[in-house]
């Protein structure tokens, strides 16, 4: 099956709020074999609507549409498909039991006409129950296309794909299966690594796909498999992983989409019962944030201090004031005793110091800016080193929070003694 998302609504085209609902659909459709092959944002215009349906109408299977289904003058959804599917529109007396007690029974207010009329659903239409919402989905067919319509809030939308949509789906249609596995790389960028694996990129099945998704100091692989024999699919992709893993198994941190480097650190000091702290100039707190979503990192992170200023690393941190006339505040030196101030501070065995100019402008150093050091302390020393990200800011602070935590993988798996 090949489908279509489509999103209604004008606070999307501009930029009111951002459309998560097609990136839930397009995951959950890829788990059961569907193939997404395009996403659609547009306004709430009867005709741009209609149109959009008819270009669609016969190119694929499947177009899930989500917004339009509100109340208000403005949700024009339900009128569209009585246009399209030549219907009209009906009271439906299940779901306006179920909005008045919504309203009713859950809200302690009286319904409104503008409630009841949420209970109108086209004729022909097989209704998709909405426990969580006043809003039904609609499934319709015309010729080949099946046109399903669903409400735009998130919460209610998921609850309709994950239990009605998706069994209904499995049920009723035969599909391919779809195997993904990916595997998170830290430390080169996207060009050499596609230089390593090259010939073993050349050699994969033609039924396994290789797509590169690089992000300031990593680069995910992602294996996708498509056919109709999931146990093969499995084992094919679990042998090339394997043999990817003998070529580039030195940059490669994790698998699949959580198991992220932070998760990875995370392992690795539940595993040997060690604590982390952190100690952030140019990186604002960035890493400390990336380390602490990880459930249960409560476990192993100890805290963190935010040391914008100056002043605050020799407040704060101890970094010796002398050491910052000397060297620069942006130093390697610096560097050093922010990551041994923050250990001592927080009791920890390991610790992640950064300091640097992250630009537009430089700061208290005269250091070019996108310079960054970054210090590791363990049980045994501390080392740091010397980076420049370029620019923009926001890359610089992603790259350095990235290659911090790469830094501080490798002095685990290798207890570094400084």
């Amino acid at each position: 099956m090949k489908a279509t998302i489509v999103t209604i609504g004008d606070e999307i085209l501009i930029g009111q709020i951002v459309d998560t609902n097609s990136g839930f659909i397009a995951k959950a459709l890829d788990r059961i074999g569907v193939q997404t092959t395009e996403m659609l944002s547009i306004s709430d215009d009867k005709q741009h609507i209609l149109n959009t349906f008819s270009a669609l109408q016969g190119k694929v299977d499947l177009v899930i549409i989500t917004g339009g289904l509100g109340p208000t003058k403005d949700d024009i959804t339900k009128k569209t498909f009585c246009d399209y599917f030549d219907d009209v529109l009906v009271l439906n007396e299940e779901v306006l039991a179920h909005v008045t007690e919504m309203i009713e029974g859950f809200y302690k207010r009286p319904i409104t006409q503008l409630n009841r009329d949420q209970a109108l659903v086209p004729s022909k239409c097989e209704v998709l129950f909405n426990k969580v919402g006043t809003a039904p989905g609609m499934w319709m067919k015309k010729e080949n296309t099946v046109f399903v319509s669903l409400p735009g809030v998130p919460f209610e939308m998921k609850h309709i794909i994950e239990n009605v949509i998706i069994p209904k789906i499995v049920k009723e249609y035969k599909r391919p299966y779809i195997v993904h596995k990916t595997i998170l790389t830290y430390g080169q960028g996207e060009s050499m690594v596609a230089e390593r694996i090259e010939d073993w990129e050349n050699n994969l099945p033609e039924f396994i796909k290789l797509a590169y998704l690089p992000s300031p100091g990593r680069v995910r692989l992602r294996l996708t498999a498509r056919g109709e024999n999931e146990d093969i699919l499995h084992k094919k992709i679990e042998e090339n992983v394997q043999s990817l893993s003998n070529i580039i198994g030195d940059i490669i941190v994790g698998f699949d989409e959580g198991e992220t480097i932070e998760v990875a650190i995370g392992k690795l000091l539940q595993k040997q019962g060690n604590t982390i702290a952190t100690a952030e100039s140019c990186t604002g707190g960035k890493i400390a944030q990336m380390l602490t979503s990880v459930t249960g990192a409560s476990s192993y992170f100890r805290g963190s201090v935010v040391s914008y200023a100056t002043d605050t690393k020799i407040s704060v941190l101890g970094v010796d004031a002398q050491t910052i006339q000397e060297f620069s505040v942006v130093s390697s030196e610096v560097a050093k005793q922010m990551a041994l101030g923050v250990q001592k501070l927080m009791q920890s065995d390991y610790a992640i110091a950064t300091t640097g100019n992250a630009g537009p402008q430089k700061g208290d150093a005269d250091a070019e800016v996108g310079t960054v050091f970054i210090a590791i302390a363990t049980p045994g020393g501390v080392i740091a080193e010397e980076f420049n990200f370029g620019q923009p800011r926001e890359k610089v602070i992603d790259r350095a929070s990235n290659k911090a935590l790469e830094m501080l993988r490798t002095a685990i798996l290798n207890k570094i003694d400084c």
